[in-house]
C-alpha cells in the first residue's frame, strides 16, 4: 500500500471530470520519467516481499474467531516501536516496516530494507518474517493474534465476526448486505474508493463464488442468511432481482476481496530491457503459483467449490459499466473492456525476439490517442500499446489538492491509475528522485500459514528469476492460454487435479536438455549442462542482475505457436517431463549449480525447495485442500456447505497452533518443521 494522502477525496460525480486531466498529466509524467531513466542500466539485485496480516481476535468463552477492528491502534504502537529500533544504532538487523491495508483488521509488512542478491540474505527471508510477525504480536492484546490467512472464512456471515460488532446496515460507501462501514480502513482513500467504483459501476459489485455441493448441501443452494427483502439502500433489491446465483455465495462488496491477505515480490532489475524480458516471463508463472499456494476455500461461513481468491478480488473491484462489460451497446463509454481492472496481465511488453506477435493473442482496448503520443516520444509499440492499456481506465480516487501538479517531479497522476491496475503482474517505473530502478512486481500467491511456506516461496521465485536471466529461457505461450490457466488454477485442487498450458521446451534453440538431467531428478548431468553452454563454469557467490541480451538464434524455427505448448501436470511442470523437460525446480537447481553455496546454505534452500516439490507432486497439501478437509472431518460439521462460528474458531486456533509449530500437520508441512530460530535477520 503507497502514500495515503491528507486531502479532500472527490466523489465519482466530481472526480470523473477530472479524468481527462489526470490521464494526460500522467502521461507527461511518465514521460519525464522515461527521458530521465530509459538508458540507466548497472542496478544490483535488489528484492523484498510483502505479507499480509489479518489480527484475529480469540473469544475462548463463545468459542469465537473475529476480526479485530484496532488497525489504527496497532499501527500508532508499532510505529513508536519501529522509530525507537531504528535510532537504536547498537542493532545490526534492519527495522521492518508496517503499513495499512484497505481492512481494517488488517496489517502489511515489509523488510526494512531491500534484500540483496547475497546468499546470507536469501536466507535470511524466513527469519526475517518471524521477526515482523513477533514484532506485530507485542502489540497485540493478549487474545489477538497475527494469522498469514487470505481469506477469513466468516466474513460477512450472519453474527458477530468483528470486535467490536457493528451492523451492516450503515455501510455507507458500499452499501454491503453484509459488510459493515466499520470494516474499511477509516483513512478517506478507502471509503471514497469503495463509494467510487459502486457510482461508476452504477450497481454494487456482483461475486458469485460456486458452493462446494457436499453431502446434505441443499439443492437448489438459495442462500437462507441473505437478507433478501432489506430496503436501505437503492441496490439493496439486486440480490433477489438476479444477482445472486442460486447454488453459488453471494458477495457484494470490496471488502471481500480487498480484505484478503497476499504474498507479494518485487525485483528491482538491471534495466528497463531486463524488467520487461522478466515481466513476460513470469506472467505464465502466475496461474501456476496461485493454484500451488491455494489457501482460501471458505467465503461468507460457507466451503465453496475453488480454493482461490482472485476471481473474488476482480470482482470486488469491478467498475466497469454494463456498456464496458459488453450488457449493453456503446454509448456513454468509449470500450468494451473483457475485463475487471484486477485480474491477470493482458500484454506481453518485451522486446526481445522471442516475444512473437501471436502470443499476445487476446482483444485489448488501448487509448490509441495516447499510444500514439507515446510513440511519438520515440517509446517502442509493445510498451506504448500496454500504457496506452492501462490508461482506458478512469482514475477512482483524486484529492482535490493533488489535482494540478509539478509534472517534471511527480508520477502521482501516472501511479493513480497504473497503481489501480491490479494484474498478475506489475511493471513498475523508477519514482521521482529516488535511487531506485526499474522494477517488477510479481503478485499472484495466496499468502500461506506460516513464515516457512511464505519464505520458501519467496525463494524459489527469486531463484527462478534468476535462472530466466541466466539460461535465457523461454516461457511464452498465448496470453489466451495464460487466461485460462488462471481460471483452472481457482478450481478445488487444482495442483492436483488440473492440466495448465505450458511451454514444452524452454532453452534457447539450439541447446538440449538432458533427459532429466538436472540435480532434481537426482541423475546429475550438470558438467554435461555446462558444457551445452546453459550454465557458466565460473561460480558465483551472490545472485547477479545483468545478464548479456541474447541474441536471436541464425536459425529459428518459427513455426506455429500452437505446437510450442501442451497441457501439463504441476508435476510435470515443476519436476519434469521424461527427457524433454526438466522440470522448474530442475533449472533452479542448475542455477544453484553455478553459486558458491556451503552445504548448509544448500541444505536450507533444499529445504524450500523441496517444499515446493512437494506440493507440485501432490504429497504434502495446499492449505486449501487442508483447510476443507478440516472442515469435513470437524464433529460439528453437518456436511451441508456451512462453516459454523465453532468450527471457524476451531480451525483458526489450529491455524496458529500450526504456525507456532506447536500442532503437527504432516500432510501439510514437511514432518520435521518447527519454530526456526531468529537468527540471520536481515
Amino acid at each position: 500500500m503507497g502514500l495515503l494522502y491528507l486531502g479532500t477525496p472527490l466523489t465519482w460525480e466530481k472526480a470523473k471530470n477530472h479524468a481527462d486531466h489526470v490521464r494526460d498529466h500522467g502521461i507527461t509524467q511518465f514521460l519525464h520519467t522515461w527521458d530521465r531513466v530509459k538508458d540507466r542500466t548497472g542496478d544490483e539485485l535488489l528484492w523484498g516481499d510483502e505479507v499480509e496480516y489479518m489480527v484475529v481476535t480469540f473469544d475462548d468463552e463463545r468459542k469465537n474467531a473475529k476480526l479485530s477492528l484496532r488497525q489504527t491502534e496497532i499501527l500508532e504502537e508499532l510505529g513508536e516501536t519501529v522509530g525507537k529500533l531504528s535510532r537504536d544504532t547498537s542493532l545490526s538487523a534492519s527495522v521492518p516496516k508496517f503499513h495499512p491495508e484497505y481492512g481494517r483488521y488488517m496489517l502489511e509488512s515489509t523488510p526494512g530494507s531491500p534484500y540483496t542478491g547475497s546468499i546470507a540474505d536469501l536466507l535470511s527471508v524466513e527469519a526475517n518474517m518471524r521477526y515482523r510477525r513477533t514484532l506485530a504480536r507485542t502489540h497485540l492484546r493478549e487474545n489477538e493474534i497475527p494469522l498469514t490467512l487470505t481469506s477469513f472464512p466468516r466474513l460477512g456471515t450472519v453474527g458477530v465476526f468483528t470486535e467490536p460488532h457493528h451492523d451492516p446496515k450503515d455501510a455507507k460507501s458500499s452499501h454491503s448486505l453484509f459488510l459493515p462501514e466499520e470494516i474499511t480502513n477509516p483513512h478517506a482513500r478507502f471509503p471514497t474508493l469503495t463509494a467510487n467504483i459502486r457510482s461508476r459501476r452504477g450497481s454494487k459489485v456482483v461475486i458469485n463464488l460456486p458452493i462446494f455441493e457436499d453431502e446434505r448441501t441443499p439443492r437448489p443452494f438459495v442462500d437462507p442468511t441473505i437478507p433478501w427483502q432489506r430496503d436501505i439502500y437503492p441496490e439493496d433489491p439486486e440480490a433477489k432481482n438476479g444477482a445472486a446465483l442460486i447454488d453459488h455465495i453471494y458477495m457484494d462488496a470490496m471488502g471481500f476481496g480487498m480484505g484478503c491477505c497476499c504474498l507479494q515480490l518485487t525485483f528491482q532489475c538491471c534495466n528497463v530491457n531486463e524488467a520487461r524480458r522478466m515481466y513476460d516471463a513470469l506472467i505464465p508463472i502466475g496461474p501456476l503459483m496461485l493454484a500451488l499456494t491455494a489457501a482460501s476455500p471458505i467465503w461468507r461461513g460457507y466451503l465453496a467449490d475453488v480454493d482461490c481468491r482472485w476471481n473474488v478480488i476482480a470482482g470486488s473491484v469491478d467498475d466497469r459499466t454494463p456498456e464496458e462489460r459488453g450488457l449493453e451497446p456503446l454509448k456513454n463509454n468509449r470500450y468494451t473492456i473483457p475485463k475487471s481492472r484486477y485480474d491477470s496481465v493482458d500484454l506481453y511488453i518485451s522486446s526481445q525476439w522471442a516475444n512473437k506477435p501471436a502470443y499476445n493473442d487476446t482483444t485489448v482496448p488501448y487509448d490509441e490517442a495516447i499510444k500514439n503520443r507515446l510513440l511519438s516520444h520515440g517509446i517502442d509499440e509493445l510498451l506504448s500499446k500496454h500504457i496506452a492499456h492501462l490508461f482506458i481506465r478512469d482514475p477512482l480516487v483524486i484529492f482535490s489538492e493533488t489535482i494540478h501538479q509539478d509534472d517534471s517531479s511527480s508520477n502521482d497522476h501516472f501511479e493513480n491509475i497504473q497503481s489501480t491496475n491490479w494484474q498478475t503482474l506489475r511493471f513498475k517505473p523508477p519514482p521521482p528522485s529516488s535511487s531506485i530502478g526499474w522494477r517488477v512486481e510479481f503478485r499472484s500467491m495466496e499468502v500461506q500459514m506460516t513464515d516457512f511456506e511464505n519464505a520458501a516461496f519467496a525463494v524459489f521465485i527469486v531463484l527462478l528469476s534468476r535462472a530466466i536471466l541466466a539460461f535465457n529461457l523461454n516461457f511464452y505461450v498465448p496470453i489466451s492460454k495464460v487466461d485460462e490457466n488462471m481460471q483452472r488454477a481457482q478450481k478445488r485442487n487444482a495442483a492436483q487435479f488440473q492440466k495448465f498450458f505450458f511451454r514444452k521446451h524452454v532453452a534457447p534453440q539450439g541447446y538440449v536438455i538432458p533427459a532429466a538431467g538436472l540435480p532434481s531428478s537426482g541423475s546429475s548431468s550438470l558438467s554435461e549442462y555446462c558444457e551445452q553452454g546453459l550454465v557458466t563454469q565460473m561460480k558465483d557467490r551472490k545472485l547477479r542482475n545483468c545478464f548479456p541480451t541474447p541474441t536471436r538464434p541464425l536459425n529459428i524455427d518459427d513455426g506455429s505457436v500452437e505446437d510450442e505448448y501442451e497441457e501439463m501436470s504441476m508435476k510435470d511442470i515443476f519436476c519434469g517431463k521424461e527427457s524433454a523437460f526438466p522440470g522448474l525446480l530442475g533449472l533452479v537447481e542448475a542455477y544453484l549449480g553455478t553459486l558458491e553455496a556451503t552445504p548448509e546454505e544448500r541444505r536450507q534452500i533444499d529445504k524450500y525447495l523441496d517444499l515446493v516439490r512437494r506440493r507440485a507432486n501432490g504429497t504434502l497439501q495446499t492449505p486449501a485442500t487442508w483447510m476443507r478437509n478440516f472442515v469435513r472431518s470437524h464433529p460439528a460439521y453437518k456436511f451441508d456447505s456451512a462453516v459454523s462460528q465453532e468450527i471457524n474458531y476451531d480451525l483458526l486456533t489450529a491455524v496458529d497452533q500450526i504456525e507456532r509449530g506447536t500442532l503437527r500437520v504432516p500432510e501439510l508441512l514437511p514432518e520435521d518443521y518447527g519454530q526456526p530460530h531468529l537468527n540471520g535477520l536481515h
